[in-house]
């Protein structure tokens, strides 16, 4: 009786498993085809045509922009504010997004992610800049700011920034470290000594302990050396992919018909779109980069420049970087490598496998080390965009004990997200990314003409040959509307 007993506790968590993981696929469905295929690309194409293609007529600008320094000292300058986003978005999704796209969605999906980062660059513009000036000066003199503060201070709709806020702390306290901490553990799956039913919570008790240390001040010396690490080990990296194509350079020509074959099967693709190449890129390209979802405008907002477009020029670099640099060093290291992709290997075993296939043994030592370091850093940033996010609702800083409440529940979430299937954590991440660009991308259409008349006022004054300062005035806003620029 006693074992009956168990077979049939096992057997109802099976079937609601299935119940649940069934109304996961439906919603991130749902929510990608139609609904963000037709936003995202609207959206693109428009601020594409309306700034005049500024993410290819101003690149070389926003090279030149992100290294000006404060006028002030000690101030965030646009490069400070560039690595906080970059750390967000350079990240585990950058090699466990990628290698699930080429596995599941196949080698298509690298083009629509080329292609959502091509037309993403203008949409990480507009939200970057609108964040910038509609930004609030802080008790320091600093600043902050993001979609929620344009909403309310624009669109005079409170209530549409705290549904966006409270989105944003769900994405990235809760889905988005579900599925870092997930993706951390599984690049341990390559080695003998791990174990299904064990290994991955030792992994995730071992992470949320660290991340917990961190967040209770006492990893102050973690961060700073993660600080340093990560943009070595993401360099290293490209130069490790950057090897494996040169070894395989002859593979070229076959490797880039095989992207752009697929990405053009229109065929296959209506067969079943859901799980085709392009909806795969569009979701991994859209999570990788987060051009639009109103993530990178909180770290913009902290930017002390003279002119809100700096930043917003600064911001839609960083997408490049993500998406066009380490999303296809990721992306060529697998498809170069001749290791075949397959729903088997979906996720960091694929790349491994690929790493192994140059530098044998130490090959997945390497992607472990890059995956650890990303994903570290990775679940301490998300938490400087919810914090952000919290201090909008509350108004002022929430109580000690909040804090003390909500921090245990993000050490929480990392700890049972590495223990969680691959498809619940991307489902449950899709799903809350798409909801922040439900909300974001269409207060940024109804805002982005103040944006786009910001453009061409930098423009004017670059002609005229002075360094942009910002008016609200030149723009035809009243000084009351904009706090910082007064």
């Amino acid at each position: 009786m006693y074992e009956y007993n168990i077979i049939m506790v096992k057997e109802n968590y099976i079937r609601s498993d299935a119940k649940m993981m069934a109304i996961l696929d439906y919603w991130d469905g749902v929510l990608y085809y139609p609904i963000l295929i037709i936003i995202l690309t609207v959206a693109g194409l428009y601020f594409t045509g309306k700034t005049g293609f500024v993410q290819l007529r101003m690149f070389g600008e926003s090279i030149r922009v992100v290294r000006e320094k404060p006028a002030t000292k000690g101030a965030v300058s646009s490069f400070q504010a560039l690595m906080v986003s970059t750390a967000s978005r350079v990240g585990t999704g950058n090699i466990i997004g990628v290698s699930t796209a080429i596995c599941l969605g196949g080698p298509g999906a690298v083009f629509w992610m080329w292609l959502l980062a091509l037309i993403g660059g203008s949409t990480a513009f507009i939200e970057s800049t609108l964040a910038q000036i509609f930004k609030r000066r802080d008790v320091r003199g600093g600043s902050f700011g993001g979609p929620a503060y344009y909403i309310e201070a624009a669109l005079h709709q409170r209530w549409l920034g705290v549904v966006f806020a409270i989105a944003l702390i769900l994405t990235y306290a809760g889905g988005f470290n579900l599925l870092c901490s997930y993706n951390m553990q599984s690049t341990f799956m390559a080695y003998s000594f791990y174990q299904p039913d064990s290994t991955p919570w030792i992994i995730g008790a071992i992470f949320a302990l660290i991340v917990g240390y961190c967040l209770v001040g006492g990893g102050k010396r973690i961060i700073r050396i993660t600080s340093v690490l990560v943009p070595v080990m993401g360099t290293v990296y490209i130069i490790a992919a950057l090897l494996v194509i040169l070894l395989n350079i002859t593979a070229l020509p076959h490797v880039f018909s095989v992207i752009f074959a697929d990405a053009f099967d229109f065929q296959s693709i209506l067969g079943g779109v859901s799980g085709s190449c392009m909806i795969y890129g569009i979701k991994r390209g859209l999570y990788s980069n987060e051009a639009g979802i109103g993530s990178a405008p909180n770290a913009a907002a902290a930017a002390m420049v003279s002119h809100p477009v700096k930043q917003g020029l600064v911001q839609m670099l960083s997408v490049f970087i993500d998406t066009l640099l380490v999303c296809s060093a990721t992306a060529f290291l697998g498809l170069f490598s001749g290791v075949p992709a397959t729903e088997e290997v979906a996720g960091a075993l694929y790349i491994q496998q690929a790493a192994t296939s140059v530098y044998g043994h130490f090959g997945p030592l390497l992607i472990t080390i890059c995956m650890l370091l990303f994903g570290f850093s990775t679940l301490i940033g998300n938490l400087y965009y919810v914090d952000n996010c919290i201090h909008f609702i509350h108004r002022k800083m929430p109580s000690h004990w909040f804090v003390i409440l909500f921090r245990l529940v993000c050490i929480f979430i990392i700890f049972i997200g590495s223990a969680m299937s691959m498809a619940a954590v991307w489902d449950i991440a899709d799903i809350l990314m798409a909801l922040m660009c439900i909300i974001n991308i269409p207060a940024c259409l109804l805002l982005g003409n103040m944006a786009v008349r910001a453009l061409k006022d930098y423009q004017q004054q670059k002609k005229a040959g002075h360094d942009p300062v910002f008016k609200a005035a030149d723009i035809g806003l009243a000084d009351d509307r904009v706090e910082f620029w007064k």
